[in-house]
């Protein structure tokens, strides 16, 4: 919750139908655990533990789809997050039954992109209203996993 505080921020993360600002508990709400598959890294080197990572993924037009992605900021370029869509990966391998990987990533994190590109995912055309302004869609097939 503290890494996503301004509403911009905010609203791009967690997409439509999430309320802001937000309580602990309507955030837990509009997580949807109980429908979206999540995923939560957790550093273990230090006491106490440290969340440092969360992603969420489901079904999205026959893929798994990787949403809500985020780093702790002080930790950001340390290969967390590739080791988070590989988590977030193995779990829609396991729960989903799909064609490939899906995400939206914003034409401007150049960051995001060049990782999303390094695991193999191609910009595609996305066959809807996009959701979001300036946003790409990546997907990832089957035959190109990790």
């Amino acid at each position: 919750m503290e890494w996503v505080r301004s509403p911009k921020v905010f609203e791009i993360w967690a997409g439509p139908g999430f309320r802001f600002p937000f309580t602990a508990d309507t955030f837990i709400e509009d997580l949807k655990l109980d429908e979206l598959h999540s995923r939560v890294l957790i550093d273990t080197s230090q006491e106490p533990h440290q969340v440092v990572a969360f992603g969420q993924t489901y079904q999205r037009l026959g893929h798994t789809h990787l949403g809500r992605l985020v780093v702790k900021p002080d930790v950001q370029g340390q290969g967390i997050g590739q080791a988070l869509i590989e988590q977030l990966m193995k779990l829609g391998d396991e729960l989903l039954d799909s064609n490939g990987y899906s995400l939206f990533v914003l034409k401007a994190n150049a960051r995001a992109k060049n990782l999303y590109l390094k695991l193999g995912f191609n910009v595609a055309e996305y066959p809807e209203i996009m959701p979001l302004p300036d946003c790409l869609y990546m997907v990832k097939d089957d035959d190109s996993m990790l």
